[in-house]
């Protein structure tokens, strides 16, 4: 559809004869004259069974708005005008709303079914027009033709097919408006109630849910975790809620592992679920890096009360690209179980962007387990590449991604054929570039701890 046009009228200077050193300020305004577009399709099937319904009778289309005002497509199977004797078909658009001196521009196209798009096409739109756009006075005005199509034309055309036919109207109602100077202007700041609600959990105040896990205790505020969470609210509000929602016990887990997702496998045991044993061997490396169990929880905490993530090295203490990536990973898989799909997002992003050669098989294999799609074409890429595939092999995530998730070798094997393929026809055209701009050596990448 044509874009809106606009008409500008700024208001004249005065001469600097008429100024003086005490007059105002001069000011001036716009005023915008601008079309309101929308679009409508009708289908009229059973052609045939209209014709003779009687000349000057028409069948309707529904209404449907455009700038304000209802619309109705009318269409005249046997013609509109009595002189016409049913020789043409008629096609009309109509102001079916209140409405006085209504300007709109119009476009009335009668749709070809076979496939060629020669399409009947009458439009005002994309082109001038001498007296303006079209003036409709009152409620039933129309615009349109009489004569839009000699009937035995229409019926050995392919405008008509299965006894079928399909109009495309378009309406662009013509509005003005007159745009004065801002003088006053009051600065708005960006939403703080990620501010008020992170307050809250530090301050501790309200809290009216606590989770005991291996005799340590999580205290928060059912609403708000209600609120952010489905799995929560399922959990705390649901039909199936627990009997104690003052304090829900945590057991056959042990605390580090629950506090490393905030308990993402809540009623672990009921479920007949367990925490698997790449979450509590990545858990229990990082204790050995001096990371305390405890920064898991407020991580999830924080981004549930303050809706961003926490600064990693501040939680952590450690300036570590490995410790924020396993921190990322728990709390993918934590965002994944309690539905919190912007958390979700941030990992995954924060993974794109730290993928290294001692994490990339844990992360693919959390991708694969999450349905994180990007984020496993992204690893699988990486690992593809022949000079981190032989170091990825070698590493403890691998040999996780073979046991977990063995049918994601195969796709990695694709990747790999498919770089292969690539490097023997760019090496026979004599080329010295390879995929995504690398040169023909690859590149080159270190671990990273």
């Amino acid at each position: 559809m044509v874009g809106m046009g606009r008409i500008y009228k700024e208001t004249a200077k005065p001469s600097s004869s008429m100024a003086s050193p005490s007059s105002p300020a001069v000011t001036t305004s716009t005023s915008i004259t601008e079309t309101v577009n929308g679009s409508h399709d009708f289908k009229i099937t059973g052609y045939s069974l209209s014709k003779g319904i009687g000349i000057g009778k028409y069948i309707a289309s529904d209404t449907f708005m455009v700038g304000g005002y209802s619309w109705a497509i009318y269409f005249y199977p046997d013609g509109k005008s009595v002189e016409d004797n049913a020789t043409y078909v008629s096609l009309f658009i109509a102001l079916a709303s209140e409405g006085t001196d209504v300007r709109a521009l119009f476009e009335l196209t009668l749709l070809d079914q076979s496939g060629n798009e020669r399409h009947k096409v009458h439009s005002h739109f994309g082109r001038a027009l001498e007296s303006g756009p079209y003036t409709l006075k009152y409620r039933g005005s129309m615009w349109g033709y009489k004569r839009f199509f000699k009937r035995t034309n229409l019926e050995g055309s392919d405008y008509l097919k299965d006894d079928c036919l399909q109009v495309h109207c378009c309406v662009g109602v013509v509005r003005s408006n007159t745009e004065g100077p801002k003088i006053y202007s009051i600065p708005v700041p960006p939403s703080d109630i990620g501010r008020h609600f992170g307050q809250l959990l530090e301050s501790g105040k309200g809290t009216d849910v606590n989770f005991e896990v291996d005799g340590e205790i999580f205290s928060s505020h059912k609403l708000v975790l209600a609120a952010r969470s489905p799995v929560f609210r399922a959990q705390l509000y649901g039909p199936m809620k627990d009997q104690n929602t003052q304090c829900i016990k945590i057991e056959d887990m042990e605390a580090p592992v629950f506090k490393s997702v905030i308990c993402p496998c809540l009623r672990v045991a009921k479920a007949g679920r367990f925490i698997s044993g790449l979450y509590l061997a990545c858990f229990r490396r990082t204790l050995s890096l001096g990371v305390h169990h405890r920064v898991w929880a407020d991580a999830l905490l924080h981004f549930i009360y303050w809706d961003v993530l926490p600064d990693m090295e501040e939680l952590t203490g450690m300036n570590s690209k490995w410790a924020s990536t396993l921190m990322a990973q728990h709390l993918l898989a934590a965002a994944d179980r309690y539905g919190l799909d912007r958390l979700r997002l941030l990992c995954e992003a924060n993974l794109c962007e730290d993928v290294a050669i001692n994490t990339v098989a844990t992360t693919l294999a959390l991708a694969e387990q999450h349905h994180c799609f990007q984020l496993k074409s992204m690893c699988l890429k990486f690992v593809a590449l022949p000079e981190n595939l032989r170091a990825v092999m070698q590493t403890d995530g691998f040999e996780y991604l073979k046991e977990s998730c063995p049918h994601v070798l195969t796709e990695l094997l694709e990747y790999v054929a498919r770089i292969s393929e690539h490097s023997i026809a760019i090496g026979k055209q004599g080329n010295e570039g390879i995929m995504d701009g690398s040169d023909v050596n690859g590149r080159r990448v270190k671990q990273r701890l």
